[in-house]
């Protein structure tokens, strides 16, 4: 009988034991502005507490904050759910290549992006290239302002793209003809919605994944063809004189986008680094996820719920089930 309760004890000490360490499982994740980023930062999170049992918390912040956090290892930040590249390469190279402190996932998806109007705006004003922008006719229909330029909604504050968009304004010509906004991005949205109801004009930054393409009619303009030897992107992280250093008269490359995270957290909450390891979206998943979002209004939250509990195969592959 002794025994019998010995061995009852040391299971129970072990089970318990085993509980503490996996419940021990921590990580905040990064949440950067735009819908995506929001969608898979959710998505991360579910996944951590409804499958690991871990324990996520959602810290807003924009790349350079994210990036600086996962570099400390502190576990502040430790993940950032949606990084682009080339667009976000200069953190990259300092964390990543650099100072090594930072993981970047080997399983991207593809990303694009560009500049677009809506098709109807498009097509009543034969808009079909970045360069008719310029023409003072289609500026004058994007003024709403009265002041002289047509208004083109170039990324939100914090945005590496956004640097690079203030550039290409520049470089394509357009600076006469073409005021580049910084807002956030449901400034943006709010903005299309409107100029399609009331019939004016706009232009405005526009990438793939993303939930506008179901929410409007909108079409993508051409730009001059990638190349690297016109594309010399400065950013502010690197140099103060950012602007004047840096030339964009081309089209950005396609993208590799992927998650990074802190490599303090393997050490800390290893079960969640090898979920990371694994962890991989396609272009449709993200653009699904934020049309529910942001085209349905719907919590993000119940959103990553639901496409869990959902996709359990998908997940279990994750998680090396």
């Amino acid at each position: 009988m002794k025994k019998t309760l010995s061995a009852i004890t040391l299971a129970t000490a072990l089970s318990l034991a085993a509980s503490a360490s996996w419940a021990a499982e921590k990580v905040n994740i990064g949440v950067p502005s735009w819908t995506g980023a929001q969608a898979i930062a959710h998505l991360l999170k579910t996944v951590v507490e409804t499958r690991i049992g871990g324990e996520a918390g959602l810290v807003p912040g924009n790349n350079a904050t994210i990036f600086q956090g996962m570099d400390q290892g502190k576990g502040d930040i430790d993940v950032h759910p949606d990084v682009w590249l080339p667009n976000q390469e200069s953190f990259t190279k300092k964390y990543v290549d650099g100072a090594g402190t930072v993981t970047l996932s080997s399983n991207p998806y593809e990303g694009n992006q560009g500049f677009c109007v809506s098709k109807k705006f498009g097509e009543a004003n034969s808009i079909t290239d970045i360069a008719d922008l310029g023409r003072p006719d289609v500026a004058g229909k994007m003024d709403s302002d009265g002041n002289g330029k047509g208004e083109m909604w170039i990324g939100a504050p914090g945005w590496a793209s956004a640097n690079v968009n203030e550039v290409k304004v520049r470089d394509y010509g357009l600076l006469d003809f073409v005021e580049p906004v910084r807002a956030e991005e449901s400034v943006k949205t709010a903005r299309v919605k409107d100029s399609i109801a009331k019939n004016e004009g706009y232009a405005f930054y526009c990438y793939k994944p993303h939930a506008i393409w179901y929410m409007f009619d909108v079409k993508m303009l051409s730009e001059p063809k990638y190349d690297p030897a016109n594309y010399k992107m400065v950013q502010p992280s690197d140099s103060p004189d950012w602007y004047a250093k840096s030339k964009v008269a081309t089209k950005d490359a396609l993208k590799n986008v992927q998650i990074a995270w802190s490599n303090s957290l393997k050490g800390r909450s290893p079960a969640i680094a090898e979920f990371f390891e694994r962890f991989n979206l396609t272009a449709d998943d993200v653009s699904s996820f934020a049309f529910e979002i942001s085209g349905k209004g719907r919590d993000p939250a119940d959103v990553a719920k639901e496409w869990v509990e959902a996709n359990s195969s998908r997940v279990d592959s994750w998680l090396g089930l």
